[in-house]
């Protein structure tokens, strides 16, 4: 019995080994061809306990305004969605009340402009994907509302965010900050074709995206240098929230769910005791 048990672990052993080399070593893990694995970075919000810093969040909504929302939509978020980083009622008013919204149609069976409000999506810089590749050289600049989660470098996407993993694996946010502070002069002898940019964690390096971020390129309102490492790492912030709005309800539901397992295992283990006791 002991011998057949042992080697029932060490089949399921060998097995949980053989997945996670697998994984590991995918296509998906070194997606990026000759491109480095970004540096893995300390967000807040990794791990079983992680939660959002909502500043940086907030700086992070402030650089998408003011540079990104230029080329990059953010079509899956709603003003009131804001609320998740911190954000009171009468700013995202104010906020939302910002922009014009095309609505309708009108009793007139015309289409009018109006002034946002928080059940509105944050509008998009081109009135249709035709128009955005039109402007950016033929090819549409994508939306950022879950860029989060489609750049990753292997591993699955329903534990990025939840647990710290080991060397080999990055999050989404990893690529986002290493790909906006990767901006470099190419090396000798790398041509970089016209209208393109070379960035070291870029696959192939060379991007059609010129590097979008200077220092003191915005003017934080809580006073925070706004160097290109800073505001790369908020934006990244802000993003990753966008991604992952739930992510932290989910978490706290998630250890409510290993506690009540816990405690009912204990339980059962002592009811079990109790009703075997007086057998032996």
């Amino acid at each position: 019995m002991s011998n057949t048990m042992s080697k029932y672990t060490r089949f399921i052993a060998a097995t949980i080994a053989i997945a996670w080399f697998t994984t590991v070593n995918s296509p998906g893990a070194h997606a990026a061809g000759d491109a480095p694995i970004p540096p893995r970075q300390d967000w807040s919000f990794s791990g079983m306990f992680g939660t959002f810093d909502r500043a940086s969040a907030q700086r992070g909504l402030q650089v998408y305004r003011e540079v990104c929302a230029a080329c990059h939509s953010l079509n899956l978020v709603n003003f009131r969605h804001l609320e998740g980083i911190g954000y009171k009622e009468s700013q995202i008013k104010a906020m939302a009340a910002e922009v014009e919204v095309t609505d309708g149609p009108n009793d007139e069976g015309e289409m009018f402009e109006r002034s946002g409000i928080p059940a509105d999506r944050f509008p998009s810089p081109y009135p249709n994907t035709k128009a955005a590749a039109a402007a950016n050289n033929g090819k549409a600049p994508p939306d950022l509302s879950l860029i989060a989660k489609a750049r990753n470098y292997g591993g699955d996407s329903a534990l990025r965010f939840s647990i710290k993993q080991p060397a080999g694996f990055s999050l989404g946010a990893d690529y986002l900050y290493a790909l906006l502070t990767g901006y470099e002069d190419a090396p000798p002898g790398f041509e970089v074709a016209e209208g393109g940019a070379y960035n070291k964690y870029y696959p192939g390096h060379v991007i059609a995206m010129s590097a979008p971020l200077d220092d003191e390129a915005v003017e934080y309102q809580d006073g925070t240098k706004a160097t290109v490492a800073q505001m790369a790492k908020d934006v990244t912030v802000f993003l990753s929230w966008a991604a992952e709005p739930e992510l932290e309800a989910r978490k706290t539901m998630g250890i409510k769910v290993l506690l009540f397992l816990i405690i009912m295992t204990g339980l059962l283990y002592a009811v079990k005791r109790k009703i075997w006791e007086d057998v032996h």
